[in-house]
């Protein structure tokens, strides 16, 4: 299906909609055998300042895409460079909390705007982009793409002319705080005499029927700020700016000032950055960390039912999922510290708690629409084992008290639903599992019962804090530990490893989980099974081996998995390479989700399991108390030190700093202290 330029995303429409906006990107990029994009050379390179830089040199076309967020807004833009080295961009407005009717999981208000629907540019009275704007009047300035930048912002450097007398910078950013992105372009003459450049005034709004809108009416813009013609000296330089942005019934659209909100941005990423910093021998590693942290925590939106982190890729805001908010990122924000992200944790579970109910109705897998809706479509994925399991683990990483009395309810809720569950074979019933019948998980899955044997050993330490009866739940650990073992068990495709369900005869991704909850009875035919070219792939592993399909979330926690099973040197292999493709390859600069599905969007709790292969896989950060956890660090071979500076964890602001001290033992030194261990050693660390 065809849709014009600016056309309103409605619900029944995404689909079609997500094939229109990734067809140009298809078209361009290079496929390997297994739907990624493939790469036989760094197309990127890690610039001096920490940001990642392509200098285009050929090699095109090229096209990618990259999400930013703020607390009221999204940017998707899908940039790329055609074969004759000019810009082509389309940005994608998402407003998460201007909601269209019926009030779904997808219905956010969003508008395509293509390089076509711009106002037009003129230098020396001569037409920039004669091919976007149908021939015009005036032969076109040719365009040339040098660079392209992205640290928290994406900017586009171009040279205009024939002579490349004119250089443009082009900015693309989002608001920190208002519904608001911004497209800053600066034209600066490189030449020795005056130029004139115009841009034309513009102001475009769209505004859906207020029938269709649950909190209308609604109104998009696009405007224009600094319009005109200017003469621009030799080496001097104009600016204009373009806003895209929202508003609600009478209200004015933003102001548009582009100084103010740069810098919002920017402080707002600097923030990011400033925490939980890893220092090792790699840079690519340190950058890809970083990088991570971004995306991550960007994408919190402030929404009326309070602060949401949401997933993101044009599909996932304003809402929350026990797997992506409550299991994979919010324990990564237990160590980070990020006081909205904090709150975005809290928040989360505070609503899931609100489906708690005395008949053990399971709690729903996702809350939408700002807390109106809600979505169980796949029924029981294992849900409350993820709630259960993600509340423990942040409860005690960030180690206030208040904080886990809140939580111990829904943490209690969650354990008896799951007691409730297990079978005749002393493993947990579940109707489905996070991958929603995407592929086939029995009546009962690896990944639930895994995720619940965590929780309970959670639960006991969290008791223990809490100085509250620790019920069972050690002896139910016991007891789920063996039949983890017993039921799933198993030898596939030649691995003494795990089937993933009682009917399971193929190798699967997820037989990663329990290596990352300490179940390490079987880590050598798991991760030979995890590593063999059964399931390891040119973008990591395949969700079942034989198919092309993959989830990041899978391959990221089998990193972890392997480096906490004390598997370094393997880890490390893998790690290398995972974070070069996704950092500096064909499709940059994130982990994604999945491909076919999605076209790899850079869904942003992903980026927090990447955090998390470092903080509890290559650290061994294990929390065991509000001021206190196990450390197992996993130094490489080669690496005489690593170190996570800034932590904002248990209770506490410190650095973990691993060093070689001689052949076969570290020095640890956490919050100032001094510790001496054997590799390959656990040590108990009480922050005083």
């Amino acid at each position: 299906m065809n849709y014009p330029a600016g056309y309103l995303i409605c619900f029944s429409d995404i689909h079609d909609i997500m094939k229109t906006i990734l067809k140009g990107l298809l078209a361009v990029a290079l496929l390997c055998p297994y739907g990624g994009y493939a790469q036989t050379s760094d197309r990127w390179q890690i610039a001096p300042d920490g940001s990642i830089l392509w200098n285009v040199s050929g090699n095109l076309p090229h096209g990618d895409h990259i999400e930013m967020a703020g607390k009221k807004v999204a940017l998707w833009l899908q940039y790329g460079v055609d074969s004759s080295g000019a810009s082509t961009i389309t940005r994608t407005i998402v407003f998460p909390t201007y909601r269209l009717s019926p009030n779904k999981t997808e219905t956010a208000m969003m508008y395509s705007i293509k390089d076509d629907m711009l106002p037009r540019f003129f230098i020396n009275n001569k037409l920039w982009k004669q091919d976007v704007y149908n021939g015009g009047p005036v032969k076109a300035l040719p365009e040339k793409v040098r660079s392209i930048r992205h640290m928290g912002v994406t900017t586009i450097n171009s040279v205009l002319g024939n002579d490349g007398q004119v250089e443009l910078r082009r900015t693309f950013f989002p608001s920190d705080i208002l519904p608001l992105a911004l497209e800053q372009l600066v034209f600066i003459n490189h030449g020795q005499q005056p130029v004139f450049i115009e841009m034309e005034s513009m102001q475009l709004e769209r505004s859906p029927a207020e029938s269709r809108t649950t909190n209308g009416p609604l109104h998009f813009a696009v405007r224009t700020a600094g319009a005109g013609r200017q003469e621009v000296g030799a080496g001097d330089s104009v600016r204009f700016v373009i806003g895209y942005s929202a508003s609600r019934g009478n209200e004015a659209q933003p102001q548009i000032n582009a100084d103010a909100e740069l810098a919002g941005r920017n402080a707002r990423v600097s923030g990011i950055l400033s925490l939980l910093r890893l220092e090792t021998p790699d840079t690519l590693l340190n950058t890809a960390f970083a990088f991570a942290k971004i995306r991550a925590t960007e994408s919190i939106y402030l929404t009326k039912g309070g602060y949401l982190h949401g997933p993101g890729g044009l599909r996932y805001y304003a809402a929350i999922w026990a797997n992506d908010q409550a299991e994979y990122v919010n324990p990564f924000f237990g160590f980070l510290g990020d006081s909205i992200a904090l709150n975005s944790a809290m928040n989360a579970y505070r609503w899931f708690a609100r489906y708690m109910n005395e008949d053990y109705k399971p709690i729903p897998s996702s809350i939408v629409a700002e807390g109106d809706g809600i979505w169980h479509g796949a029924k029981d994925r294992g849900d409350m084992a993820m709630i259960a399991y993600g509340a423990s683990r942040y409860a005690l990483a960030a180690g206030n008290a208040d904080s886990a009395r809140v939580l111990w309810p829904l943490i209690e809720w969650s354990l008896e639903y799951l007691r409730r569950q297990v079978n005749e074979n002393g493993v947990v019933h579940s109707d489905s599992d996070e991958l929603e019948g995407r592929f086939p998980a029995g009546k009962a899955n690896l990944n639930t019962s895994a995720l619940y044997y965590d929780a309970l050993r959670s639960a006991v330490l969290l008791a223990r804090q809490l100085h509250v009866p620790a019920r069972d739940y050690a002896q139910r650990a016991d007891a789920l530990r063996k039949n983890i073992d017993r039921f799933f068990g198993a030898t596939v495709e030649g691995f003494d490893t795990y089937r993933y369900y009682e009917e399971n005869k193929v190798l699967r991704a997820w037989i990663a989980t329990p290596l990352t909850t300490g179940l390490f009875d079987r880590k050598e035919g798991t991760i030979a099974a995890l590593f063999s070219p059964r399931l390891w792939t040119e973008d990591g592993l395949a969700s079942q081996s034989g198919d092309r399909t993959f989830w990041d979330r899978s391959t990221l926690y089998a990193l972890r998995g392997v480096f906490a099973a004390g598997e370094t040197a393997k880890a490390m292999d893998k790690l290398e390479y995972y974070s070069r493709r996704r950092l500096l390859g064909e499709h940059v600069p994130y982990p994604v989700e999945a491909y076919p599905e999605g076209n790899q969007r850079h869904l942003s709790a992903e980026s927090g399991l990447y955090c998390r292969i470092f903080t509890e896989g290559m650290f061994g950060m294990r929390p065991t108390g509000f001021n206190s956890f196990d450390c197992t660090p996993r130094l490489p071979e080669g690496w005489d030190h690593m170190a996570l500076r800034n932590i904002h964890a248990f209770g506490k602001v410190f650095d973990l700093e691993v060093k070689r001290k001689d052949k076969g033992r570290l020095l640890v030194k956490a919050n100032g202290i001094d510790y001496t261990i054997k590799e390959g050693s656990t040590l108990p660390i009480i922050l005083k």
